[in-house]
């Protein structure tokens, strides 16, 4: 196995990556670290080649150390410092993404971003389009070497792709408990050469020797933000006692080859083509396992090692949904569980005008809107009808021409709609598809069917000649609510 891959013409990077979200968890409660000292801690990952640092505007002082650490370093050209930004929810403006980029540049000291990627909290709010569109202004500047996303699935990765966003990487949750990056993503990064950098292969902690053969640990022995997170993936997955027959065989393994579980289960990722890194996080100053990190790029399994662990795979529940879901919809597989409160207090994406006593009408700013006297959705009693919508957001075609990406773009729209008016996506009981060439009938349905899966609701898809150049799609839709 190579032991760097080339995600871009501008990074090459070791196959594994050291995480530093570790660092707000150290700095819990007010116990600051010294910066100073903690960057010192960094110099053996990169004496033993593990040149590149992930971290985010929420990793407490992890930009700041890791900034101090590369400026102070002989060898700071090798230094590949990653970084995220996770903006409030709500419109995004140039200024805002400016800001931002300049805070994590001052924070590291440095000119340039290697990697900026960025999380979006709800697909329908298109500001997470217009905050790519910004990031990548600010890469053509010079501000941003590359863009990666993280937290995405495949679909939303889709549209961005399709409408010009220049991305290379998106960070997931990939383990050998989560296996989503194996669905549709797996073919999202070959027809678009992305990478995948995974995180939580050792699922907090969870696969190693430490907790083979013991008994489920209450939530109050639970250390660790991780901890708290992935013990939620081992729930989903079928639970504790299908998980100890999974570090027992892997624990089998180990010992055939005189290895470890955590060296295992990480290079198990790396199985995936589509993966160009495994992000182990580094508690600095505290604990190092370089020599485990060195030994997981050397080792490689035997065939019969892969079919034993497939074979107690089989008996796992997969991990429900899609790459990224467990931010943004139940069940909710983070730290602190149900993020239901969170995501309720999200602005709306369109303001709902009140027309008359029985009727609520919102508005999405399109011109065709203004221009033919209509509004996006209407709701009159417990009834909301959705306009015929398209892949419109300001002076854009989203998905340009591929008829799948506008497909989602256009689903988002009317959630955003029905939701603005105290609906949801659940509540639709119509839908009417309209292509604009029966070429495209098939990635549309199937994009259709991703989305209302089920939830199916009546469908009609036909053939017609859409109004606008370069539209492929437009979409009605008609909800009822159960209030």
């Amino acid at each position: 196995m190579n032991k760097t891959a080339k995600i871009s013409s501008t990074l090459e990077v070791p196959r594994l990556i050291i995480g530093l979200w570790q660092i707000a968890d150290m700095e819990r409660k007010n116990q600051y670290l010294d910066l100073n000292k903690a960057a010192d801690a960094m110099i053996p990952y990169i004496q033993a080649g593990f040149t590149a640092f992930d971290m985010a505007d929420h990793y407490g002082s992890s930009e700041i150390i890791a900034g101090i650490c590369k400026n102070n370093s002989d060898e700071n050209e090798r230094i590949k410092l990653f970084t995220k930004w996770v903006p409030k929810p709500g419109a995004i403006q140039k200024k805002e993404v400016y800001e931002a980029i300049s805070m994590a540049l001052e924070r590291m000291q440095q000119s340039s971003i290697d990697l900026l990627q960025f999380h979006a909290w709800q697909y329908s709010d298109p500001s997470w389009l217009d905050a790519l569109f910004y990031l990548k202004e600010l890469k053509e500047e010079g501000l941003i070497k590359n863009i990666g996303v993280t937290n995405f699935d495949a679909y939303h990765l889709r549209v961005a792709l399709s409408s010009g966003i220049p991305l290379v990487s998106n960070q997931i949750s990939h383990s050998i408990l989560d296996r989503r990056a194996l669905g549709e993503m797996k073919k999202i990064c070959a027809d678009f050469n992305i990478h995948l950098l995974a995180y939580g292969t050792l699922l907090g902690g969870f696969l190693s020797e430490k907790w083979l053969n013991k008994k489920l640990p209450k939530k109050v022995e639970l250390s660790t933000w991780s901890q708290m997170k992935y013990i939620r993936f081992i729930e989903q997955s079928g639970g504790w006692t299908v998980f100890q027959r999974l570090l027992s065989c892997l624990d089998q393994i180990a010992q055939k080859h005189h290895t470890t579980i955590p060296i295992l289960a990480s290079r198990f990722v790396l199985e995936n083509q589509n993966v160009a890194a495994v992000i182990i996080g580094a508690r600095l100053g505290e604990s190092a396992h370089i020599e485990d990190h060195k030994a997981l790029l050397d080792f490689t399994f035997e065939d019969d090692d892969l079919e034993e662990i497939e074979k107690v795979l089989a008996e796992l529940d997969p991990v429900p949904g899609h790459c990224g879901d467990e931010y943004r919809k139940p069940p909710f597989l983070t730290a602190s569980g149900d993020l239901s409160h969170h995501l309720e207090t999200f602005p709306p994406v369109f303001e709902k005008q009140i027309k008359s006593e029985t009727r609520t009408h919102v508005y999405s700013g399109t011109v065709w809107e203004s221009f033919a006297g209509y509004a996006r959705a209407v709701r009159k009693g417990k009834t909301i009808m959705v306009s015929g919508t398209t892949a419109t957001h300001g002076n854009k075609l989203i998905g340009a021409n591929d008829a799948a990406a506008q497909t989602h773009f256009i689903i988002d729209k009317i959630e955003a709609a029905i939701q603005a008016l105290g609906g949801s996506l659940e509540d639709v009981i119509r839908t009417r598809i309209f292509v604009h060439s029966l070429d495209d009938w098939e990635v549309v349905a199937q994009a259709h069917g991703v989305r209302f899966k089920n939830i199916d609701p009546a469908n009609t898809l036909v053939q017609a000649k859409l109004v606008g150049e370069g539209y492929k799609v437009e979409i009605e839709a008609e909800a009822h609510l159960n209030e």
